[in-house]
Parts: C-alpha cells; sequence; structure tokens
C-alpha cells in the first residue's frame, strides 16, 4: 500500500497528443486553483489494476486528506509535509509537501508561471483541457497532469506516474465548496490505550 504514497508524489495523463503550452489555458488553471479555499467530494482511484473508492477534501493553504472506503489507510497532508499513514500496521510515512508536485495544488499562492514550477505541455480535449507539470530539478521524481472541465472551469481529474514508472489515476465526483473543517481534519488522528496484551496499542 506504499506504492499509493509515492505514486501521489507524481501525476500525468495517459496517452493523448499534446501541443504546445497555451499561456490561456495556463492562466485559467491559475485562476481557477487560486479561486478556491476548500473542496471536498468522492473520488476513484485506479492503481496496479485495483479500483478504490473514497472521499476527498482540500483546504488552502497547505491541506489535502484522502480517505479510502475499503482500505485501512489515509493519505494527509497538513500543510507542512505529506503522511501516507497506515493505520493496520499503525506505521506513518512522511515527505516535505514541498518536494511533491501534488504540492503545487494547495500553495497559498498558486504561480504556475513561477521559476519552480515547469508547466511542460497543454493539451484541449474538447469540454475538458489539462496541464502537466512539474516542479523543476525534481522531474525524476515524476510529474504531475491536472484535468479541469471547462465551462465553467472545475477540477475533473488527475494522473499519477511516480519516479519507477507507476501509474494512478484518480476522478473527482460531487466536489463541493467547504471551509468547516474540524481544526484537526487534516491530522492524524492516533489515540493510545492499555493493551490487554501488555503493550499500547492504537485506534480510530
Amino acid at each position: 500500500m506504499r506504492k499509493l504514497f509515492f505514486a501521489f508524489m507524481g501525476i500525468i495523463m495517459c496517452a493523448h497528443a499534446y501541443a504546445d503550452v497555451d499561456s490561456g489555458l495556463v492562466g485559467a488553471a491559475e485562476s481557477y486553483l487560486n479561486s478556491i479555499t476548500g473542496l471536498s467530494g468522492d473520488f476513484v482511484q485506479v492503481a496496479n489494476g485495483k479500483q478504490e473508492k473514497g472521499v476527498f477534501s482540500m483546504l488552502r493553504p497547505g491541506r489535502v486528506r484522502l480517505d479510502y472506503d475499503n482500505m485501512p489507510v489515509q493519505l494527509i497532508a497538513d500543510g507542512r509535509d505529506l503522511y501516507f499513514f497506515d493505520k493496520s500496521l499503525d506505521q506513518i510515512t512522511t515527505v516535505p509537501l514541498t518536494s511533491t508536485p501534488a504540492g503545487i495544488l494547495i500553495r497559498e499562492n498558486i504561480d504556475l508561471r513561477n521559476a519552480d514550477i515547469n508547466v511542460v505541455e497543454t493539451a484541449d480535449l474538447d469540454d475538458k483541457f489539462s496541464l502537466k507539470l512539474n516542479l523543476r530539478g525534481q522531474e525524476g521524481l515524476g510529474n504531475m497532469t491536472v484535468v479541469f472541465n471547462k465551462n465553467p472551469v472545475l477540477l475533473d481529474s488527475w494522473a499519477v506516474i511516480d519516479a519507477t514508472g507507476a501509474r494512478t489515476d484518480v476522478a473527482f465526483y460531487d466536489l463541493k465548496t467547504k471551509t468547516n473543517f474540524a481544526s484537526d481534519y487534516f491530522q492524524i488522528q492516533r489515540h493510545r490505550t492499555v493493551s490487554t496484551s501488555g503493550g499500547d496499542d492504537f485506534y480510530d
């Protein structure tokens, strides 16, 4: 399941022929992303031939949470780091949020023409458009392509390829504006209790 964590670190679209970078599409995506404070909705993820569903939430700046319906795992960004929490093993893997292309989407100010953000391709897909991007100098970690609906501009999906070539597709559904998350919603919840076996157990 750790592959989900590392796959989240880079994103790419499947086999479409991309054109040169269209500054109009970049501007439309940038304006939309900067207009978002918080979102919540459902997602469907396809990776390694398996489909998983769950709930997606984000709150700018810096916070993301993915809860899976049928797996005891969470992906959580708390504004500083990105965590993969395997509840079944009580195991947490952490990387700095700034080291992941996904962190671009939840910055306080999203500037897709910034020197550290490299938009390498855009595609006009009839009623959708997409941007393929990465963090300059970290291309080896993967890249990120985000797909938007056009009218109105809305987040539609993304696809992920990590440094190993593993791919993860994520599509979003019923996304709605939401900002009233609990103060600890974007933090890993671990509660200690006394174990009958003599050690300490954790539960949610």
